[in-house]
This record gives structure tokens, C-alpha cells and sequence, in this order.
């Protein structure tokens, strides 16, 4: 049975992918071991990343008001979720947030806007902002803003973007049932502009969904196709009012395995644990980090995440380290900050899901 875990680890490190009946076994085969399973992915996650773990923060500098009707997401136009809207943030407000995101020890920053797609002004004002940011801070800004064209990627690429976000979802068959306000092959486009003009790709997927296993497959080999570097892995967070909510598959171990598949299939990109870590992982969190080498700290878009104390612990107690911006590093050189660094924080709270400063006054937030 070993021999099999074996073979799987050292055809990743020959960035070989495993075959389908292998891809199956990972998410469905009741024999499956975690553990070894789990070190199977960390040999080629040990091999091109070591034991580091990129954290990123994300801020949502545009809420809701997006005509898209995508059914996961609470800031569509079909969502009845209790979300305040709000335009695009003011650049003093999103310079803050990059400084507490540079602060926190975020290698990238990821500036998210609802939208179908930012139009030529509103992506050279975007594009000021990125360079802003980066003669600021040291560290990568990553956007997520809707579909974009060969126009709108080369002034991004002129201002030093390192990476446009824009996630596949789900398989381009199930595509239609999720949305019908563009469809995959447009997401495919928008990755190919960004490729086209230097800008990396960060696509990935949200399980959870109704997803079959054979269609997790399937998207975990377009990205290897589509050559993307950067690859979240999102649970969907069962947001009440939005029409898709859980289907019930997202177990810790499920989640475990997903990633195990996603590494082993894309041995030398970037995999990281996005939304849904907390609520779905529970007591399992710590072991994402042999599969994945990368995950958000302190919240996500409209849902709240464990803050960058829990999680910065989270990674030195597993024996992993933290690769931070150099303006991380340099102030927890000071050995005061670097005892505060690792100090316990918890967070407050009465166990709600959706960020207090994005809820409606008059709405509670979600149990998880």
C-alpha cells in the first residue's frame, strides 16, 4: 500500500502528474491513509518551496454593487446576503490597508474589486495605486477585478502588478450553473491577457459546490495546463442568503485531500489555503501546510478569518516558517517586537461569520 504514496511523491518530483485512476483514489478511495497521503504532496512541496509559507491579506476595496450573478458569492446581484455596499475606497484607505497588510508580514498584498471588470480609467487609477503601493512597501500586489483584456493587462504590467487573480471556480461543464453573466472560457481569456504581459496568473477553484470528484480532476489539470504559478484552493463558506450553501462534502479530511491532489498534480506552483480554511479544517488546520505553502491571514472578502497572531503561531507550531515582507523582517529584529510577535491574541467575538465593518447594522452575523 506504501509503495503506491511512494510512487506518487516521486512522480510529482519529476513534475509528472498522477494518472485518473490515481487522482480518484486521492479523493474518493476508502484505503486512502491522510498521513501518508499528506507526505506524499509535502516531497514536492519540500523540494521547490522548504518549509515556507507565504501569508497574504486581502482587502476588499470595492463591496458588492457587482452585476454578476455568480451563486457562491455574497456580493453578486442574487445575493440576499446582509453585506453593506460600498465604491471604491479612497487611495488614503487602501494605502492604510497595505500598510497594515506590510505590517502583518504579508509577502502580497491583494487588492479585490467587485465587478464585471474595471473599465480603461478605473484600471490606470488602479494601476497608479499598484505602483503606489510598491514604492511604499516591499511587497507584491496581487489584483482581483473581474474579467480584463489585452488593454487593460498591459497598463497593469506597466505599473509592476505581480499577479492578477482571477479563479476558474469549477469545472467549464458545471460553469453554467454557477453563473450566467460570463462564462469559463471568458475566465480563461482574462488568465491568458495577464499571461500575454508578463503578469503572473492566481487561479484557482472553490470546492463545495456539487462538484463531482471527477471534475475537481478536471480543474486541478487546466491550471497545470494553463501553467499558473499561483493556484488557491477555496471551501465555499455557507453564507446565509446566498442561492449556493454547502453540499455537505467538506469534511477536514475532503479538504485534506483536495490539496494533496491540487500539489501532486502541480508540484511546483504556489498552492494556497483560501477561503474557508478555519470554519472547514477545524482542529485539522496545521496540516494544510504539507500540501500548501501559502494561505490569507486576518479575514477574506466578506467572511472573517483567524487574525495574523493565531495564524503566524499556527505555522511556527507546525515547524514551519513564515516568509514575510523584509519590512516584516526587519522590524521583528527588534527583539521586543519579535516578542510581541509571539504573543496570543484572541480574536473577539461571538462566533459570527461576516465581517463586523461589512455587516449592516441591523444584521448578525452567521454561525459557522
Amino acid at each position: 500500500m506504501f509503495d503506491r504514496y511512494q510512487r506518487l511523491a516521486e512522480a510529482a518530483l519529476h513534475d509528472e502528474a498522477p494518472s485518473d485512476d490515481d487522482l480518484g483514489w486521492i479523493l474518493e478511495g476508502g484505503d486512502v491513509a491522510l498521513l501518508p497521503l499528506l507526505h506524499a504532496a509535502f516531497v514536492p512541496r519540500e523540494k521547490h518551496w522548504g518549509r515556507a509559507v507565504q501569508v497574504h491579506v486581502l482587502n476588499n476595496v470595492q463591496n458588492g454593487l457587482c452585476p454578476e450573478d455568480c451563486g457562491y458569492c455574497s456580493q453578486s446581484s442574487r445575493s440576499e446576503a446582509k453585506i453593506r455596499q460600498y465604491p471604491l475606497k479612497s487611495d488614503d484607505e487602501i494605502m492604510a490597508e497595505a500598510a497594515a497588510a506590510a505590517e502583518a508580514g504579508a509577502s502580497r498584498y491583494c487588492m479585490v474589486m467587485s465587478a464585471r471588470g474595471p473599465s480603461i480609467a478605473t484600471t490606470q487609477k488602479l494601476a497608479d495605486l499598484v505602483r503606489k503601493v510598491k514604492s511604499a512597501h516591499p511587497i507584491e500586489v496581487c489584483l482581483s477585478v473581474g474579467l480584463l483584456g489585452d488593454e487593460h493587462a498591459k497598463i497593469l504590467a506597466d505599473a509592476g502588478l505581480d499577479r492578477l487573480n482571477h479563479n476558474l471556480n469549477t469545472s467549464e461543464e458545471r460553469y453554467g450553473e454557477i453563473c450566467s453573466t460570463h462564462t469559463f472560457q471568458d475566465r480563461v481569456d482574462t488568465i491568458a491577457a495577464a499571461q500575454r504581459h508578463g503578469i503572473g496568473a492566481c487561479s484557482g477553484l472553490i470546492v463545495g459546490m456539487g462538484e463531482s470528484s471527477a471534475e475537481i480532476v478536471e480543474v486541478a489539470r487546466r491550471l497545470r495546463a494553463l501553467e499558473v504559478p499561483s493556484i488557491p484552493v477555496n471551501f465555499l463558506i455557507p453564507i446565509e442568503g446566498n442561492p449556493l450553501l454547502s453540499d455537505g462534502s467538506l469534511t477536514p479530511e475532503h479538504c485534506l485531500r483536495v490539496l494533496a491532489l491540487m500539489r501532486l498534480v502541480n508540484p511546483r506552483a504556489e498552492v494556497r489555503v483560501a477561503g474557508g480554511r478555519e470554519g472547514h479544517l477545524r482542529s485539522l488546520g496545521p496540516l494544510c501546510l504539507y500540501p500548501a505553502n501559502s494561505l490569507f491571514v486576518d479575514g477574506y472578502l466578506t467572511t472573517r478569518g483567524d487574525d495574523e497572531a493565531e495564524t503566524l503561531r499556527m505555522i511556527r507550531d507546525a515547524g514551519f516558517e513564515i516568509q514575510g515582507n523584509a519590512e516584516w523582517a526587519e522590524r521583528l529584529a527588534d527583539p521586543a517586537a519579535a516578542a510581541a510577535e509571539d504573543g496570543f491574541r484572541l480574536r473577539g467575538g461571538d462566533g459570527e461569520i461576516l465581517k463586523p465593518e461589512i455587516s449592516r447594522p441591523e444584521g448578525r452575523g452567521l454561525d459557522r
